[in-house]
C-alpha cells in the first residue's frame, strides 16, 4: 500500500498532518465498488484548500451518489515534494492514498492565477502528462478546471481538456454522468470531449485556436469545427435554497485557515464595484432563506463541533435577513458558546443590531473596505459610501466592545492621484478620533487598526478590464509614501508584494501566448508563487524572456475599447456594452446605484430569466 512508503518521510516534513487523511467526517468508500472516481485538486497547500468552501459543496454533492468517488488532493510542500521525488511517490489522494494518475477524473479549482505553476507541477508529480495533446498519446486522466480563473481560461488552454465555467453544483454531476455513460459504452477521447462541449458552461480549448495579427498580437479566437459553439455561456444556480449544501464538513486534524464553520448565507452582488470580478461573475444575487440556513447551522455545528461561524458572502451586510439569521443563531447556539463571525463588510451596511447580536457570545474580527481613500475616487471605482459612514460605523463597533477593526484599500486604481493616498493615512485617523470619542470608561482598552493596502489588478468582466496596471515602480513609491503616511500609534500598515500583482495582471488578461511561458516558469522551478518564501520574481522573467515575450505587455496594456479579448468567447452575463458604459461612468466619476434601487440593463436577466429581482 503507497502509505506505508509515505509514513517514514512524515517526521521529516513540516505539519505531517497535511499528509495523511483520516479526518473527522471523511468519505470512505470502497474504490472497486463505484464507477467514477474523481481526484478534486487543490493547487496550493492543505490549510488553504480545506478552508475553501467550494471544495466542502462539490466533494459533498459528488460522495452523495454511490456510484462516485470524491478524493481530495493538495499540493505537498517543498519539503514533501523533495522527499516523495527522492523516493519515488507520486501525488495521491488522501481518502485511499491512490496515484492521481489512477483517477478517471482529475480536477483542480482555479481560485487565484498564481497558482497556475503549482497545477503543472501537480501534474508532473502525478505522472500525468501536461498538456492534452501528450494525454490523447497515452491512457490518462481527463484533465478539468473551474473557478474563477476559468472566465479567462487561455493562459492554460494548452493543458487543460475541459473547462466548466461558472457554479459547478450541477456541472460536476453532469461530468461524471457523461464519463460513466461514455466509458461504458466505449469511444474516444475527442468524442466525449466534444459530448461535453455542447453542454452549457462547457469550454474544450482543442476546438478553438487563437490567431494573431502582424504585430503578434492576440486577433481573436475562432472554432476549428462547426459542431461547438461560438461562445461558452456560464452556468447558474438559480435557487440556492433548493442547490445541495454539505451538512458535514471534514473537520481537519491541523490549524487550516479559516478553521470554523462556513454558512453561505448569499451568492452574487448588487454593488457594483467597478474593479470587483467577482461582483460581476457570480450575478445574479441569490439568498438562502432564513428557514434554510438556521437548519444548515444546527446540522454544521452538531456534525463538527466547531465553536465559531462563519456568515459568508461577497457582501453579507447585504444579505435581507441577517439581524434575524444572527438574533436566531445566537439564540440557539451562545449558550454552547459558538461565535458568529462577519467577513469583510461594506462601510454603509446596517450593522447595529447584528453587531450586538454576534459580539454577545465572543468578539471575532472586524473588517471594512472603503477602498479608495477619497469620495472621488470611491465614487471612480462605484465604492459609494462616505467617510461620515465609516465614521459612524467604526464608531457603533468601539461602542460595543470592539476594539479592533481592519481598513482595506487599493492602490493603483485607475485616476488615482496623490491626494488619494493622502486620503487613506486621513481616514485611518478618522478611525483613531472615532474609538477616542468613545468615552473612556465604554470602550475597550488596546485600540488596534489594521490598514492593508493591495495593488490594483485589471481583471476581466469587469469595467475595468481595458485599463493598464501601474508599473512596479510606480506601485513601490506609492507604499513607501503611504509607509509614512501611516506611521501613527496604534495603526499597522501592510501591502501586497508588487512584483506579485504584476504577474498576476498578466496571467488574469493574457490569451494562450502565457501557456508556453507557464511551462518555461515550471521548468525554471517556479512553484508556490503567492508564498512569498517560494516567490522567484527573476525566475519569471527568465521564462517570459524564453518565449520573447514580456509581463508588461499584459499587465500594462491598455486594450482599446473595440479589441477583441482574450476572454470574448466565454458568456459572463454581463454584457459588453454595460461594463463599456459603467467605465465611461467612472471617467466621469458617476456613482450608479446598487441594482436593487435601479437597474442597469447589465444582461443578466436575459442571462438567467427571472432570477435578478431587480429587474421584475
Amino acid at each position: 500500500m503507497l502509505y506505508d512508503a509515505i509514513a517514514p518521510l512524515l517526521p521529516g516534513v513540516q505539519k505531517p498532518a497535511r499528509y495523511t487523511g483520516g479526518e473527522v467526517n471523511m468519505v470512505k468508500k470502497n474504490p472497486e465498488a463505484v464507477r467514477v472516481r474523481f481526484a478534486f485538486c487543490f493547487p496550493d497547500t492543505y490549510e488553504v484548500g480545506m478552508s475553501h468552501l467550494g471544495m466542502k459543496i462539490l466533494y459533498h454533492i459528488l460522495n452523495k451518489r454511490e456510484e462516485f468517488y470524491c478524493e481530495r488532493v493538495f499540493a505537498p510542500w517543498m519539503d514533501m515534494e523533495r522527499a516523495m521525488r527522492e523516493n519515488q511517490i507520486p501525488l495521491y489522494s488522501l481518502e485511499t492514498f491512490t496515484p492521481v494518475r489512477d483517477f478517471d477524473l482529475v480536477g483542480f479549482t482555479l481560485q487565484y492565477e498564481m497558482s497556475y505553476t503549482n497545477v503543472l507541477n501537480m501534474l508532473d508529480l502525478a505522472g500525468i502528462p501536461m498538456t492534452w495533446r501528450e494525454r490523447d498519446a497515452v491512457d490518462a486522466p481527463f484533465v478539468v478546471c473551474g473557478g474563477p480563473c476559468a472566465f479567462n481560461p487561455e493562459p492554460l488552454a494548452d493543458f487543460v481538456d475541459l473547462f466548466m465555467v461558472g457554479d459547478g453544483e450541477e456541472q460536476i454531476l453532469e461530468l461524471c454522468e457523461h464519463y460513466d455513460a461514455w466509458k461504458a459504452r466505449g469511444g474516444t477521447r475527442e468524442e466525449f470531449l466534444l459530448e461535453m462541449a455542447n453542454i452549457e458552461g462547457n469550454y474544450v480549448p482543442r476546438f478553438y485556436e487563437a490567431q494573431y495579427d502582424g504585430a503578434g498580437e492576440f486577433a481573436g479566437l475562432v472554432r476549428t469545427r462547426d459542431d461547438v459553439p461560438a461562445r461558452i455561456r456560464k452556468r447558474c444556480i438559480p435557487d440556492l435554497d433548493h442547490a445541495d449544501y454539505p451538512d458535514r464538513i471534514i473537520v481537519p486534524f491541523t490549524e487550516i485557515v479559516h478553521d470554523r464553520v462556513m454558512l453561505e448565507v448569499a451568492r452574487g452582488c448588487t454593488r457594483g464595484c467597478r474593479f470587483c470580478q467577482a461582483g460581476m461573475l457570480y450575478r445574479p444575487q441569490r439568498e438562502r432563506s432564513l428557514e434554510r440556513l438556521t437548519d444548515l447551522a444546527r446540522k454544521l455545528l452538531a456534525s463538527t463541533g466547531y465553536e465559531e461561524m462563519s456568515l459568508s458572502s461577497l457582501s453579507t451586510g447585504d444579505y435581507s435577513h441577517l439581524p434575524e439569521l444572527a438574533r436566531a443563531l445566537v439564540e440557539e447556539h451562545g449558550c454552547k458558546k459558538v461565535a458568529i463571525s462577519l467577513p469583510s463588510l461594506r462601510i454603509d451596511s446596517v450593522l447595529g443590531e447584528t453587531l450586538e447580536q454576534t459580539q454577545s457570545v465572543r468578539k471575532t474580527g472586524l473588517t471594512f473596505a472603503p477602498e479608495a481613500g477619497t469620495q472621488r475616487l470611491r465614487d471612480v471605482i462605484n465604492k459609494g459610501v462616505t467617510e461620515q459612514q465609516l465614521y459612524d460605523s467604526v464608531h457603533d463597533a468601539f461602542s460595543k466592545g470592539w476594539s479592533g477593526v481592519k481598513l482595506y484599500f487599493m492602490i493603483g486604481l485607475p485616476t488615482e492621484t496623490q491626494e488619494d493616498l493622502d486620503g487613506i493615512a486621513h481616514l485611518a485617523q478618522v478611525v483613531l478620533d472615532a474609538y477616542f470619542a468613545v468615552p473612556k470608561e465604554q470602550r475597550q482598552k488596546g485600540l488596534r487598526v489594521g490598514v492593508s493596502a493591495s495593488s490594483f489588478v485589471p481583471k476581466p468582466f469587469t469595467p475595468f478590464q481595458w485599463e493598464p496596471q501601474n508599473s512596479i515602480e510606480e506601485l513601490q513609491e506609492k507604499q513607501h509614501y503611504l509607509k509614512e503616511k501611516l506611521h501613527m500609534r496604534s495603526v499597522n500598515f501592510n501591502w501586497h508584494e508588487p512584483h506579485l500583482s504584476f504577474l498576476e495582471a498578466a496571467f488574469a488578461r493574457g490569451d494562450r501566448r502565457l501557456c508556453a511561458v507557464l511551462r518555461a516558469a515550471h521548468a525554471r522551478g517556479c512553484k508556490f508563487d503567492g508564498w512569498t518564501e517560494a516567490f522567484d520574481f527573476e525566475a519569471w522573467m527568465g521564462a517570459f524572456a524564453d518565449c520573447g515575450l514580456t509581463c508588461a505587455q499584459f499587465a500594462q496594456k491598455r486594450f482599446a475599447l473595440d479589441a477583441p479579448l482574450p476572454w470574448d468567447h466565454i458568456d459572463a452575463g454581463v454584457t459588453k456594452a454595460f461594463l463599456r458604459r459603467e467605465w465611461e461612468k467612472a471617467l466621469r466619476g458617476e456613482v450608479s446605484p446598487d441594482c436593487r434601487i435601479h437597474c442597469h440593463g447589465c444582461g443578466i436577466n436575459q442571462f438567467c430569466k427571472g432570477v435578478c429581482k431587480s429587474c421584475e
